[in-house]
């Protein structure tokens, strides 16, 4: 019997897949030009972000990348519901800089009542040690990773949070990871719980069929230093049951 976590993922990857055969000089130009473009939209943005947060350890959806202290800067423009940014993360150390990374995101956010929110996201993936910026080769042979990602928030009532996120470009198996997460509170500090999981066979996430990935709970409280200034600190206990391994993140922003 087919998964039935695997059916969206075929629908979805079936309707892209003319769309992103096309050569790997297409994902050149539209990232050459794109500035062109949103330069009208980054001048009238409403909101400028900036900041960045320092880790013992980048540990993205279950998994260790660099295994060392990281520094990840951040820069978003928003306009309304929309947004666009840069986000990385370097290591310090010079054994963990294979696993360097620099993406670009643009998102679209659309209100519902109570806190609610559907969430729509584009990521580029690119990591500098895997090749040069204008290598968007397909295959797992290019330096960049495309994700299409959906997220819908419910009310405040039952805040949980449900994703699903494609690997449409640079990944033959076009991974999809599924998520879902809820946000609660101990006394003043903000927690979490997150489940993720890979939807069948992904040579990206190390998964030879569908497996949970990423099970954590999370902890962040603002420390204040002075009258008008805050410190943010978090931290997070996560155990990846596909390479049966857990870690301890902490990290503080700026």
């Amino acid at each position: 019997m087919l998964n039935p976590l695997i059916l969206p993922k075929l629908l979805f990857t079936n309707l892209l897949s003319s769309f992103f055969m096309l050569n790997r000089f297409f994902f050149y130009r539209i990232a050459v030009l794109a500035p062109l473009f949103l330069i009208p939209m980054l001048s009238q943005a409403q909101s400028v972000s900036l900041g960045a947060d320092f880790v013992n350890r980048y540990v993205w959806r279950g998994y260790d990348f660099g295994n060392s202290f990281s520094v990840q800067p951040d820069l978003s423009f928003s306009s309304g519901g929309f947004s666009i940014g840069s986000w990385a993360s370097y290591s310090i150390s010079a054994d963990g800089g294979s696993a360097d990374e620099h993406d670009l995101y643009a998102s679209y956010s659309i209100g519902l009542p109570n806190s609610g929110s559907i969430d729509l996201i584009v990521t580029d993936y690119y990591f500098p040690n895997g090749g040069d910026w204008s290598n968007f080769d397909s295959d797992g042979e290019g330096a960049h990773w495309i994700e299409l990602m959906g997220s819908v928030t419910l009310p405040e009532s039952f805040p949980l949070t449900l994703a699903a996120a494609f690997m449409v470009h640079n990944d033959p198996d076009n991974s999809l990871y599924v998520e879902g997460s809820v946000p609660f509170s101990v006394a003043d500090v903000e927690m979490g719980l997150t489940l993720g999981l890979v939807a069948g066979k992904s040579d990206f996430y190390g998964v030879t069929g569908t497996h949970l990935v990423n099970l954590g709970i999370s902890a962040g409280k603002e420390i204040q230093i002075t009258e008008s200034f805050a410190l943010p600190l978090f931290a997070g206990y996560i155990i990846n049951p596909a390479t049966d391994k857990s870690h301890l993140v902490f990290g503080f922003s700026l």
